[in-house]
């Protein structure tokens, strides 16, 4: 049981698996929190066979009594948002009423998407490899500060007239040909159902975790995608380390008690940029479909690649990680060899044949699996507290 309000953040280049350890860790706090991102964001969970992907939603949602907070970091496409609080809705779960969307987030309009897609083109050979999501562009217009908050829908006019400028800015500058009139007819066909959602969370959380409520914070990419940390410029466009949950939520670091680092068994990354221990052969193919490693948003490939411990061993010293929840250590089996980057040079481990998939205690697993973990434990400096060995949410092994 945790006792002390904790983060999650990723370690490598995102696609780790956060959405899966804060849905099993959720049962144990009062409300889960994202502080940063949008729907690049694909946070994948497997409950019984069926697969659930939160793109803006805290991952926590499946379980009935958290409630939800999408704080003033992120931005919110809200179409997708109703689209995917109303999937939940169809299979029972009322989330409409436990969910709080800051009035400070920053509105993802269609237009970012469109203008995501033709800065992409004018980069040619330089392009980053971006989900085209619109993520970059309505984080630059935040920081151009001409950008739409939530809180901008409750005036009409002053929606209107935003979104007129904004268009009129990016036709001229782009050569687009933005639609204002279309793009404000798609904010008000859900600004009913938007209204009641808007909430100032800053002050509402603080107050929360004043009076005693445990908070599960959840964060999105990971530290090698932040703006300032990550391999810049192939990176994300909001600050998603530790910090990030700070100044994304709005709440002093003294309230982050414990945080917790989420690493995969091998390495993976979308999109382009540098990849120190990737394997560009059918090994590298092996491990890509062994892990399903295609993304949950865009359904694109990931490049795969051998652990590199010294970009993990960066994220728990900028990040103040505690402990690592290891995932998809399961893909790791039946592999001839195994190797893991570390200090400049590759480290060799023996592999194993066996199924761990079902395992549920450490010392039940085969000794080649204990002497790896134990091995890149030392490697990353701070304890692996769990491990995943399956896509389920049972398929997780918790350490003493």
């Amino acid at each position: 049981m945790i006792n002390k309000n904790t983060a999650i953040v990723g370690t490598q280049w995102g696609d780790e698996g956060k959405g899966k350890l804060v849905d099993a860790l959720a049962s144990q706090f009062d409300i889960v929190a994202r502080s940063a991102g949008g729907s690049n964001a694909g946070h994948t969970i497997v409950v019984e066979g069926q697969k659930y992907v939160f793109h803006l939603l805290p991952s926590g949602m499946l379980h009935k009594k958290t409630i939800g907070v999408v704080g003033n970091g992120c931005v919110v496409h809200l179409p997708a948002l109703i689209d995917e609080i109303n999937n939940l809705e169809k299979i029972g779960l009322n989330v409409k009423s436990r969910i709080k969307l800051s009035d400070r987030a920053h509105m993802l309009l269609d237009y970012h998407r469109t203008i995501d897609g033709k800065l992409e083109e004018l980069k040619g050979g330089d392009k980053i490899g971006t989900t085209k999501q619109g993520i970059g562009p309505c984080y630059g217009d935040k920081i151009m500060r001409i950008g739409l908050r939530i809180g901008d829908i409750r005036d009409e006019n002053v929606l209107k007239e935003k979104i007129i400028k904004n268009c009129n800015f990016y036709n001229k500058t782009l050569g687009l040909e933005l639609n204002a009139k279309e793009e404000l007819a798609t904010i008000l066909k859900v600004r009913e159902e938007i209204l009641p959602l808007v909430a100032e969370t800053r002050l509402w959380l603080n107050e929360q975790i004043a009076d005693g409520k445990k908070v599960l914070f959840e964060g999105a990419q990971a530290h090698h995608l932040d703006i300032d940390h990550g391999t810049y410029p192939y990176v994300t466009t909001s600050a998603v380390t530790i910090g990030g949950v700070c100044t994304g939520l709005g709440i002093p670091p003294k309230y982050v008690g414990k945080v917790i680092g989420i690493t995969k068994a091998y390495t993976t990354r979308v999109g382009e940029g540098p990849f120190t221990s990737e394997l560009i052969d059918d090994l590298g193919k092996q491990i890509q479909t062994a892990g399903n490693e295609f993304g949950a948003t865009t359904g694109r490939p990931r490049r795969c690649g051998w652990l590199d411990a010294d970009a993990v061993r960066e994220s728990v010293i900028v990040n103040g990680i505690d402990e690592i929840n290891l995932t998809k250590l399961d893909v790791l089996s039946g592999l001839a060899v195994i190797k893991v980057l570390y200090q400049g040079d590759y480290k060799t481990f023996e592999s194993w044949s066996e199924d761990i998939s079902k395992i549920s205690q450490f010392e039940d697993l085969p000794k080649a699996a204990q002497d790896y973990v134990l091995a890149i434990e030392k490697m990353f400096g701070t304890k692996i507290g769990s491990i995943g060995v399956g896509p389920d949410r049972e398929a997780l092994i918790f350490r003493d």
